[in-house]
């Protein structure tokens, strides 16, 4: 029960209260391009499609880095058979789902958290259960789940030491969020034991699931082209860059190229939006670009491009022989390192790595990884490495054999929703008889 004048209760009713100004909200971020004008009545609840006439599992990842996550998950729900639901917040994420869903799966946006909005979406889809991955709890979204008797599961769950001073000072509001959870399936012990402390029920330490996704997926042909073109340049990539360290890559490439006179740099902002943007930055500098949504190519002349599409990565990892992982030289907190690992680079990154500390903690024990402090060491990092090809393929070996040693929160994750998906069954057949 959620007590009367309870940080919560006041949460619910503010939220109800400011509906209006939640759907004022969502035109703002219909104009800057944030939201989908085609499915904007999604993010208020309403589907976009038919719901399946059978049991249907509900899986949700805040935007790109937590849904790529979930697909293994994703295959292994569709392969038994069932009805599959991922909703997002984001657009980017959207696209990227669009392209590697397998068929029949459904999308949707999830409802900002509003109460009405959320009553209407769970009243629609009834999943029989929910797998919420990392640490997006709404609390709408768990009350109203709750309220159904909808199992939910905490999936690849994380609570950094920021993330958990700030849950510790509400130790009421967190308790009864956490207890809306069947179990959480921590990623490392830490997240764990911080998880339990803050009231989570059967907190269990499954791993991270990132190690479990495929190397993302490249067009073979596009590869091909792309691939002549850069043969015999120098390649490395700044993959999910944000605002901040644009300009320090573009002046480590300036730093680099009286060494390396043939370098190809890479940029590809987290939010591809921010293109023409880059662009702008680059040739204010005097360098050569050329954008991938305008349909450029990293032709000879070419210094820097540009790869401001969505679900590319897979093209521009497999390019490079080293990738700097943004979200790490400004607060962000860093961004995935696996799927580079896995295909074939070597890795830096900076100091901000809160979002993941245990993971560049382990790339950097294996020998995969080196942290950078500024732009000054990005740019000696970048050339030891791309003047040292051998020292860059051991590099790249150490991070691949260090993401593959860490797999296997695929099958632990199965395992523990296991008893979950039976009761799920068995009561649907009660119910039926």
């Amino acid at each position: 029960m959620i007590g009367k004048g309870s940080i919560l209760q006041g949460y619910r009713v503010m939220s109800a209260l400011l509906e209006p100004a939640a759907a004022g909200l969502l035109l703002w971020r219909r104009r800057r391009g944030k939201e989908d004008p085609t499915r904007f009545a999604e993010r208020r609840g309403y589907p976009g499609v038919r719901r399946p006439d059978k049991t249907l599992v509900w899986l949700h990842g805040a935007s790109v880095g937590e849904t790529v996550t979930l697909l293994p998950l994703v295959e292994k729900l569709k392969r038994r058979g069932l009805a599959v639901l991922v909703t997002s917040g984001t657009v980017t994420s959207a696209k990227l789902l669009a392209a590697r869903l397998p068929a029949g799966v459904i999308h949707q946006y999830l409802p900002l958290d509003v109460p009405r909005y959320m009553r209407r979406f769970l009243d629609y889809w009834r999943p029989e259960l929910g797998l919420i991955c990392e640490s997006e709890i709404w609390p709408n979204l768990m009350i109203e789940a709750r309220k159904r008797a909808i199992p939910l599961v905490l999936v690849n769950a994380r609570m950094s030491e920021r993330s958990f001073k700030r849950w510790y000072k509400l130790p009421q509001t967190s308790r009864y969020l956490l207890s809306c959870f069947e179990s959480c399936l921590a990623q490392s012990q830490g997240d764990g034991e911080r998880l339990a402390q803050l009231g989570a029920p059967r907190v269990s330490i499954a791993g991270n699931l990132k190690f479990d996704v495929p190397a993302p997926p490249a067009d073979a042909d596009t590869l091909a082209i792309l691939d002549g073109l850069t043969t015999g340049r120098p390649v490395w990539i700044a993959a999910s860059t944000h605002p901040g360290e644009d300009e320090q890559v573009i002046a480590a490439h300036l730093g680099l190229k009286a060494h390396l006179p043939k370098l190809l740099t890479i940029i590809a902002p987290r939010h591809p939006q921010r293109g023409a943007e880059i662009d702008a930055l680059a040739q204010a500098n005097g360098i050569a670009t050329a954008q991938r949504s305008q349909g450029g190519m990293p032709e000879r002349d070419v210094e820097l491009y540009i790869a401001d599409t969505v679900n590319e990565l897979g093209l521009f990892y497999r390019l490079s022989q080293v990738a700097f992982i943004g979200g790490s030289l400004t607060p962000v907190g860093g961004h995935n390192p696996i799927e580079p690992a896995k295909l074939g680079c070597a890795l830096l990154h900076g100091p901000y790595v809160h979002n993941a500390t245990d993971v560049f903690a382990a790339f950097d024990r294996g020998g995969g990884a080196r942290e950078v402090a500024d732009t000054q060491a990005l740019a000696g990092a970048v050339h030891r490495w791309l003047s040292d090809p051998a020292a860059a393929r051991q590099a790249a070996r150490a991070a691949a054999q260090t993401s593959h040693q860490l797999g296997g929160a695929l099958n632990r994750t199965m395992q523990t929703i296991e008893p979950l998906l039976m009761r799920v069954a068995i009561g649907l057949r009660e119910t039926a008889s």
